[in-house]
């Protein structure tokens, strides 16, 4: 889709990359220097996490990610099948529009439009049926691309002995496809746990508003929030190493 970069294009992403870098570093460097200045580099500070109350408190909230992001998955991906399989107007429009509108409005109509009709769903679902409206239409445009990278030639091979369409999509088009789709999925993955980050809003008990309850607690706010961004940073780099490995393998197969 794109040429190969050449020579000089290739220097000035690598300067650019490293002057980035240079920056990144003196931020952080300012950032700790200051944090040092005002204490928050003490001990004492952080002490508390080096307890297994508090570190069972935040992977509680953790346990809550996961469940709800595993939620949201499922049903994100079978909205997004169904959205793929079943092209026309209304799911094309459906795909666009979704993937425009922010997460956390989904969130919110949930929150205090709906209820207002008589629709008053548990916290889990307020938090899960939004994220899952929005990521099923990102799932839909995976699907859709999955599907369009099998050669026609195996749907027309599989309909001339004599398959009906939805066999042939079954049981010819769609396992071919799931290996080029999967680590798409998982780095779709990725980004549907860090939305659900936005279960403060509904008061959800994920690792976020224990973040924030725990800060509340123990008024270590800086602290707290390094240690969640920090358990959000292994976890989803953890599922972007699975994606490299899964593009890696399939880069192989194909060669």
């Amino acid at each position: 889709m794109f040429d190969a970069p050449g020579p000089r294009f290739r220097r000035r992403v690598f300067w650019v990359s490293v002057a980035s870098a240079l920056v990144l570093a003196a931020l952080a460097a300012l950032a700790l220097r200051q944090f040092a200045a005002n204490g928050q580099l003490d001990p004492v500070r952080w002490r508390p996490y080096l307890t297994w109350p508090v570190w069972r408190y935040l992977l509680g909230g953790l346990g809550s990610t996961v469940v709800a992001a595993f939620a949201t998955g499922v049903l994100a991906m079978a909205g997004g099948l169904l959205l793929a399989l079943r092209p026309n107007r209304f799911t094309r429009a459906y795909a666009e529009v979704m993937r425009t509108v922010p997460v956390l409005l989904l969130v919110y109509v949930m929150l205090f439009v709906l209820p207002s009709f008589g629709v008053n769903l548990p916290l889990f679902w307020k938090l899960v049926v939004p994220l899952a409206l929005s990521h099923a239409a990102s799932c839909a445009v995976i699907f859709r691309a999955g599907v369009g990278s099998v050669d026609p030639g195996q749907r027309e091979a599989g309909l001339s002995l004599g398959m009906p369409d939805g066999a042939v999509t079954r049981f010819v088009v769609l396992p071919q496809a799931v290996r080029h789709m999967t680590p798409l999925l998982v780095t779709q993955a990725v980004s549907l746990l860090k939305d659900t980050s936005l279960g403060y809003v509904v008061s959800y008990t994920e690792l976020l508003f224990n973040g924030r309850v725990l800060a509340n607690y123990n008024g270590l706010l800086i602290q707290t929030f390094i240690v969640v961004a920090f358990v959000y940073l292994v976890v989803n780099l953890a599922l972007s190493r699975v994606a490299h490995r899964l593009e890696a393998r399939r880069a192989r197969i194909a060669r």
